[in-house]
């Protein structure tokens, strides 16, 4: 009779059959279970390689917020700004449905590895728009220029290092996705991930990045008012 953690215990395997990811076979599972009805004394589990695919899956949110909220504490400090590392940080959405859009296009299903891609194109997505934010805070602070006209510069000279460095990261990145030999089958996710991330994103930041630049610019400027407004607080007057 066997046992886990001091209960009697029956172990059944299942195999996936082809085209059929292990998403799919728990869901499976878990509707049969409930439609046959069994009692609650009974409980059931999943082990081995089913088990770390719950616990990766289960975990995979806080990873993906610590590395936002990392970047943000960084950028924040880099810029000394609350505001426009929302404004970096707004490049990530469209490299995350890029990937996924590649993912399904491929028919390709959403791994640890893909996850991987997902926060690596986290560190290369926001470049485009540190490139473009940074020189038009820089240009606003000491160049006496309006957000206007200090991110419409930024745009047209920070635009062949944004196209130069996409396309060395996509080139880069091709031999995973579509790369032949042992444990391609591996790389691929992350390749795929990497390359419909940077596709779209690419396509929407170099027209999002200006517009949501300006609109934080007019938000943090309606901040700074309204506090000059208010005046210091009691006590701190001369």
């Amino acid at each position: 009779m066997n046992h886990q953690s001091q209960f009697v215990a029956s172990t059944i395997s299942f195999n996936l059959p082809p085209g059929k990811s292990l998403s799919d076979a728990t869901a499976a599972i878990y509707e049969t279970m409930a439609t046959l009805g069994m009692p609650s004394t009974i409980h059931g589990s999943f082990q081995g390689t089913a088990q770390q695919f719950q616990d990766s899956t289960k975990d995979e949110p806080l990873l993906i917020l610590a590395a936002l909220a990392a970047v943000y504490i960084v950028l924040g400090i880099l810029y000394e700004s609350y505001i426009h590392p929302i404004t970096i940080l707004s490049t990530l959405p469209s490299a995350g449905i890029g990937a996924l859009l590649a993912l399904l296009l491929f028919n390709t299903e959403f791994s640890i590895i893909a996850l991987i891609g997902v926060i690596l194109l986290i560190g290369i997505v926001k470049k485009n728009a540190i490139m473009m934010v940074d020189f038009a805070i820089d240009a606003s602070r000491h160049g006496a220029k309006t957000s206007r006209e200090a991110i419409e510069e930024a745009c047209l000279l920070r635009f062949r290092p944004i196209m130069m460095t996409t396309a060395a990261a996509l080139l880069g990145a091709l031999p995973l996705a579509f790369g032949t030999g042992e444990g391609s089958e591996m790389r691929a996710p992350l390749g795929i991930a990497i390359v419909g991330g940077l596709i779209v994103s690419q396509l929407l930041t170099l027209y999002t990045t200006p517009v949501v630049y300006l609109y934080m610019d007019r938000l943090r400027v309606w901040g700074e008012a309204r506090k000059a407004r208010r005046g210091p607080p009691e006590g701190l007057e001369a």
